[in-house]
């Protein structure tokens, strides 16, 4: 198999594997609409996305008619969020994007990965931020009836296909501040990448705070963003200051993007148990309610583990932000200094995928909850 890749080379063997998946999903499609494309497409990938664009906990198929479940309607099912189904389409799908990621940074011969790291940051902000703009538009859907971004495009800004908008945002960055890079406009490409990371995250908020200001449908709860931000930092703070007293050495690997891994998942976290337990303590009219299974079964095993008497105090989220600090903590420890020394360019991207993933739903979570949509 190595000598096959190396004669072929990984590149093209990489383009190969993509094209023949895409052209086994298209043709399945075609060839068998009812089994391949409204069973498995349309119901585990592009119903939850409809039924999400439409603030409905079900769309029903209905003859190629998507219509909200109700009595009489036909066909399959789905709802808004991810199934394992779905994961089992998405993670393959990431590790294959990655593997071209990996690709492309090595012929655009890009350095200072530690400087992109941390010069991406403010994109994975903004991919939570744009995914509030469409909570927002599902918010006028629901008081008008009405999008401001209409189907197919409003989908394109839902998860999971708002990773590859934001993707193709990051990516048309990356290709001009290299550019300005290497034409000596600027001494360094991260200098113009976290520019335009923070304009586009700038620009997202504040369409947020315009609709906020003169929508009905939307209400602004500042305390929201606040406890959710400084709760974060504090369980960073003290995950932080425990693993530089007990076990400095997990962190001779990632370093300071280590701290970043562990703030971004801590938002994932207080984001999540301030959103599913305690948004009607700060005002909000209702709690929110989990849309990933991993969180729903934490959820649900609290709930039922616990005496009621105990969760009507503690609320059934906080676990969740329990698994997450510990699956942080994990990955900074399985990036030792071995994996920077093999591979920094690998491991430097898995990192920012891991951000990503963490910081992309909290900010979402925490942002949905502050403008109320």
């Amino acid at each position: 198999m190595e000598e096959y890749i190396d004669r072929v080379g990984a590149e093209r063997l990489w383009a190969a594997v993509v094209g023949a998946l895409a052209a086994v999903v298209v043709l399945g499609a075609l060839l068998f609409p009812q089994r391949v494309y409204v069973e498995i497409i349309w119901q585990y990938f592009w119903g939850p996305v409809v039924a999400d664009a439409h603030s409905w906990g079900c769309v029903a198929w209905n003859g190629g008619s998507p219509v909200e479940c109700a009595p009489g309607t036909t066909g399959p099912t789905a709802s808004p969020g991810y199934t394992f189904v779905s994961y089992a389409g998405y993670i393959p799908t990431l590790v294959l994007l990655l593997v071209g990621v990996i690709f492309l940074v090595r012929r655009l011969g890009i350095e200072r990965y530690r400087a992109g790291f941390y010069a991406l940051f403010p994109f994975m902000l903004f991919g939570g931020a744009l995914r509030v703009v469409e909570d927002a538009n599902a918010a006028a859907f629901r008081e008008t009836g009405q999008m401001a971004i209409d189907l197919p495009w409003s989908g394109f800004i839902i998860s999971p296909l708002i990773y590859f908008t934001v993707f193709f945002v990051a990516l048309a960055a990356v290709f001009l501040s290299v550019w300005l890079d290497r034409n000596d406009y600027v001494s360094g490409y991260e200098y113009p990448l976290v520019g335009i990371g923070t304009t586009v995250l700038l620009l997202t908020v504040g369409y947020l705070g315009y609709v906020t200001a003169t929508e009905p449908y939307a209400t602004f709860y500042p305390m929201v963003a606040v406890i959710v931000l400084v709760g974060a930092t504090l369980v960073t703070a003290i995950t932080w200051v425990a693993i530089e007293e007990f076990a400095p050495e997990l962190n001779r690997g990632t370093r300071y993007m280590g701290l970043v891994v562990i703030w971004a998942h801590s938002v994932d976290g207080v984001a999540n148990v301030v959103g599913l337990d305690w948004a009607t303590s700060l005002g909000l009219p209702y709690n929110l309610t989990p849309k990933h299974p991993i969180n729903a079964a934490i959820v649900d095993v609290t709930g039922s583990v616990l005496p009621q008497s105990i969760v009507d105090v503690t609320g059934a989220a906080w676990p969740f932000l329990l698994v997450k600090v510990a699956a942080a903590v994990f990955v900074i420890w399985i990036f030792d200094e071995t994996v920077f020394e093999e591979s920094p360019r690998y491991a430097v991207l898995l990192l920012i995928t891991v951000v990503a993933v963490g910081l992309g739903p909290g900010t979402r979570d925490m942002l949905r909850a502050t403008f109320g949509v």
